[in-house]
């Protein structure tokens, strides 16, 4: 590790909290219907938007209403992404004559950005055409992280509000996101990318003659645009199949520091958000302070394995950190970070190979999906996510000093506790059970480029970040196969369905409740204590719960590793 490494490190966490109040507040005024500076322009698209669809800003629903319109939209958003690839060979905008995609990969293509995942058993560049990109994926990528910063307001509504039965409209609030917040912002980075170097076009791919007198065909197309919502939206798909490894996704020192910024923005901004709706910001910067904690422990370790590099290595007289699967652009730190952002955040976007990073460096990124992606989580995802374990956290702390817990005023009942704990354990029944078959499937093992415990490893990887909802991968794994294009998809549905519902009746049994007044017996939210006891709550749950799996991969690699053993 450097000083330099640090001090890029140190930089980026301060820009990121520089904007949490200023995007916070904003978002607040957003989600609050209060008149912003581009309601004018704005505005009447707003209101022509509902009158097409048939609903109006002051009409609210029902826990069971809203979470019916998320069903309903994300069925009908899975069926035409599935079309446009199905169909992509006869549709327009397609100069590199790409074919239909095959069955079992578009549906896991559909699952997978319906979902905000951005799993991709394909390479985008050689599989889909400029209108499926544009028309399919992009769009997507829009839709599916409105709808989950759609469904973690509403979960705010629950704690916020009291004795009523509306928790807000999911078509209103998703088409506020979209156009007050996604929109804007992604159209100004779009232009900086562009400025930056990222090609934006629709002309065909590009034929160049190299120096050795060979022919090359270089892909281009809509990149910068797909490439600001790829990070704002916490998707991660990438346009080429390296990913922001790509030097068209992502040219430079610059462009490397926005996307990562772009990544944590809108969910670090979400915490402000809950402050501001609970009318206490307090409470929102003690979130933003467990995310915190356990973000810079994630990349202390991360950046430590990858500067420390591979003992083997070492031994064969070749000093350094390790540098393999990673772009001497960025180098070491940027790698790390970049690789713990990512993962703390469900983007899944990379700038470095995940598999060729150290067993301790490969460790974090599959630790932090596997905690819930709470750690500021997808746009909306991860803030959910985290006020399922604020449940679990407060009624453990109800129970040490024998009263009914409390969490803003809210008398946290064994109903909430529930529907929490199924949205928590969800995630493990998915990741460790599509795990345990595919070991043991002779073809599923076929795809397993790795012998050993970082075989292992790959095949977990990939059920943990397809669950996470994250997209990311241990690139040895050979994923476009029948089996893992199929449990793949049915991961991401589970990951992402089987976390909202719950979470959604959780805001409809809160957002019914009185609220109570604080007393000499209630326990603060909103300091240290609290803080502690929330990352005490998550590692320990998370820890019981995967660590058998943990200790056969990764952690007996690095075991074997500082020991001089191969597998």
């Amino acid at each position: 590790m450097t000083l330099n490494g640090w001090l890029q490190i140190l930089v980026y966490c301060g820009i990121v909290v520089l904007l949490v109040k200023p995007l916070g507040g904003y978002m607040y005024r957003v989600f609050n219907g209060d008149r912003t500076f581009l309601s004018p322009v704005l505005g009447p698209i707003e209101r022509g938007l509902y009158r097409i669809a048939g609903t109006s800003e002051r009409e609210e629903q029902h826990w069971t209403a809203y979470a019916a319109g998320i069903m309903f939209f994300s069925v009908a958003s899975f069926l035409v992404l599935y079309f446009l690839q199905r169909l992509q060979g006869v549709l327009p905008y397609n100069p590199a004559g790409m074919t239909a995609v095959e069955q079992n990969l578009a549906f896991n293509t559909a699952a997978s950005f319906v979902t905000n995942t951005n799993w991709q058993n394909y390479g985008g560049e050689s599989t889909m055409s400029y209108l499926v990109q544009m028309a399919g994926l992009t769009v997507q990528n829009f839709m599916s992280a409105a709808v989950g910063i759609a469904i973690a307001v509403a979960l705010i509504r629950g704690f916020a509000r009291a004795s009523v039965k509306s928790i807000g409209n999911f078509w209103v609030d998703m088409t506020r996101c979209t156009l007050y917040v996604l929109l804007p912002l992604c159209i100004i980075l779009t232009l900086v990318y562009v400025w930056l170097g990222m090609p934006q076009t629709l002309g065909p791919y590009v034929n160049a003659t190299t120096l050795e007198g060979a022919q090359q065909t270089i892909a281009v197309g809509p990149v910068a645009s797909q490439i600001a919502i790829k990070m704002l939206g916490t998707n991660g798909g990438g346009f080429f199949n390296a990913n922001a490894a790509h030097p068209f996704e992502n040219p430079d020192a610059i462009s490397n520091l926005i996307q990562m910024v772009s990544i944590f923005a809108l969910g670090a901004a979400l915490t402000n958000v809950f402050g501001r709706m609970v009318g206490n910001q307090r409470q929102g910067w003690a979130i933003l302070a467990t995310m915190s904690v356990l973000f810079i422990a994630g990349v202390a370790v991360c950046y430590w394995a990858e500067a420390a590099g591979n003992p083997l290595v070492h031994a064969l007289g070749i000093d350094g950190g390790n540098m393999e699967g990673k772009e001497s652009r960025f180098g070491v730190a940027m790698s790390a970070l970049f690789a713990v952002v990512t993962t703390a955040a469900s983007c899944g976007a990379v700038n470095a190979m995940h598999d060729s990073f150290t067993a301790l460096g490969g460790f974090i990124p599959m630790i932090n999906m596997q905690l819930g992606e709470v750690i500021v989580g997808g746009v909306g995802a991860g803030f959910y996510g985290i006020l399922m374990f604020i449940v679990v956290a407060v009624f453990v702390a109800g129970l040490m000093v024998g009263r009914t817990p409390e969490y803003l005023g809210k008398k946290i009942e064994a109903k909430e506790v529930k529907m929490a704990m199924l949205a928590i354990l969800c995630l493990p029944l998915a990741m460790l059970t599509f795990t345990a078959i595919a070991v043991v499937l002779p073809s599923a093992v076929a795809s397993i480029a790795n012998g050993g415990p970082h075989g292992f490893s790959e095949v977990l990887y990939a059920y943990t970040s397809a669950a996470a909802n994250n997209g990311s991968a241990f690139g040895g794994l050979s994923g476009n196969t029948p089996w893992y294009n199929i449990t793949l998809g049915i991961t991401m549905l589970m990951g992402r369905f089987l976390v909202i519902i719950p979470a959604l009746a959780i805001a409809g049994s809160l957002v019914a409740k009185k609220t109570i007044p604080a007393s000499a017996g209630t326990f603060p939210t909103d300091g240290p204590l609290f803080v502690g006891l929330l990352v005490g709550v998550i590692l320990i749950v998370v820890g019981l719960t995967f660590f058998p799996a943990l200790a056969i991969g990764p952690i007996v690699e690095h075991l074997a590793m500082i020991h001089g053993q191969t597998f």
